[in-house]
């Protein structure tokens, strides 16, 4: 394990306590219950409640994060992951996709990791690629974000 790794997960005393009192180190521990998350998800055993538990706990404490932020990308990063779910969601509940697709919670919880890492900034290319050619019409001059910051400018009076 890099010493990056090691520094990041020395950042929670639940683990360095876990660790001194068994012997095993960190990454073991992270990667076992990365493992058995994944391994329930996968068969089923409480597959929603899991998947909802990925696509809602951590965006929003990322969400939260972001918010107490000063920067702006990140609550774009944020904004944008949260109109994608709420699509992905009304649109799951419409096609009732459990039942048509084999493994659906897998599949929605690689998406769902997908769109939420911030690495990945997967929600900025879902909206991009599918939302915003769909609903962009709707919205006067179109929804990019260059369109809508102009639009911004000019209604306060500021110029690019």
């Amino acid at each position: 394990m890099s010493s990056m790794q090691e520094k990041e997960l020395s950042k929670y005393p639940q683990l360095q306590n876990f660790e001194q009192q068994t012997s095993v180190p960190k990454v073991y521990v992270v990667l076992g219950l990365g493992a058995l998350y994944f391994f329930l998800v996968f068969f089923n055993i409480a597959g929603e409640f899991l998947v909802n538990t990925a696509g809602f706990a951590l965006p929003a404490y990322w969400s939260m994060e972001a918010i107490f932020t000063m920067g702006k990308a990140d609550d774009t990063q944020w904004l944008t992951y949260w109109v994608v779910y709420a699509f992905l969601t009304v649109f799951e509940s419409m096609v009732n996709a459990v039942y048509w697709f084999p493994f659906y919670y897998t599949f929605k919880f690689v998406f769902i990791m997908y769109m939420a890492l911030p690495q990945t900034q997967g929600a900025q290319v879902v909206f991009r690629t599918v939302m915003e050619p769909l609903f962009s019409r709707f919205f006067s001059g179109g929804a990019s974000s260059e369109n809508l910051k102009a639009q911004a400018d000019k209604a306060t009076g500021k110029s690019l």
